[in-house]
């Protein structure tokens, strides 16, 4: 099985590869489109010297890779992709032989998140428009982070269920620290994850955002809106 997990920054994203990566049976591979984004935007990202060293250019070579036997000999792929790096030029009939999952975060929490790491976030950097796109071309399955935090292994056995996988308690519990499946920018960016061992529980309210990011927030809304309709429901 091939899992292509989509979604945007600050998603608990980290958190559900490194659930994958600790089952025996996945490989977990980390926003192998990165560099190619990088490369084809000219955007200057954290680090961008360094992922684009890290990483191929060509994003029909990290396709190629992506479909080939998956790492360290594993029957089994996660991948970790964002939907903002998937532009309009990356071929995506690759993904019709993929589980397509479609991880979700309310924008409020995406945006705070997300401005403290990088300034004056757009809506084409947190990638809800794209993940609406991805889902309307592909299917899939969407899953709520929110409902993640509050009841990890009921969303968990939910979502295996869902795919046809069966629930390994592994994913529930990683090692802290760094992880051999991280890309190389996860020094700027994993801090809190790598303090982690599992989950961290329920969120509290939604964060006020900032005045000048509240037009980002409006725009984002509706998209997540659209998949929270199709969203797998709350465990129990």
């Amino acid at each position: 099985m091939k899992i292509a997990m989509w979604s945007g920054p600050r998603n608990l994203s980290t958190a559900m590869m490194y659930a994958f990566a600790n089952r025996a049976d996945f490989a977990a591979v980390d926003e192998p489109f990165y560099a190619a984004y990088l490369a084809a935007t000219g955007l200057n990202h954290p680090m961008r010297a360094e992922i684009l060293a890290a990483q191929p250019q060509d994003a029909e070579e990290v396709i190629s890779q992506l479909t080939g036997s998956a790492p360290e000999g594993k029957p089994n792929l996660y991948m970790k992709l964002m939907t903002q790096h998937m532009l309009p030029v990356v071929p995506r009939e690759w993904l019709e032989d993929v589980v397509n999952v479609f991880l979700i975060r309310h924008p409020a929490r995406v945006i705070a998140s997300y401005g403290a790491k990088r300034e004056n976030p757009t809506l084409d950097d947190i990638g809800f428009w794209q993940q609406a796109e991805l889902y309307a071309q592909l299917g899939g399955v969407v899953i709520d982070s929110h409902d993640i935090r509050d009841d990890p292994e009921g969303m968990l056995r939910a979502l295996c269920a869902e795919i046809g996988l069966d629930f390994d308690p592994a994913m529930l519990r990683w090692p802290e620290g760094g992880h051999a499946c991280d890309g190389v920018w996860a020094p700027h960016w994993y801090g809190a994850v790598w303090k982690s061992t599992g989950f961290a529980g329920k969120e509290g309210p939604l964060p006020d955002v900032p005045e000048d990011l509240r037009g980002v927030l409006t725009a984002a809304m509706p998209y997540y809106e659209s998949l929270t309709a199709n969203a797998l429901p709350p465990a129990g």
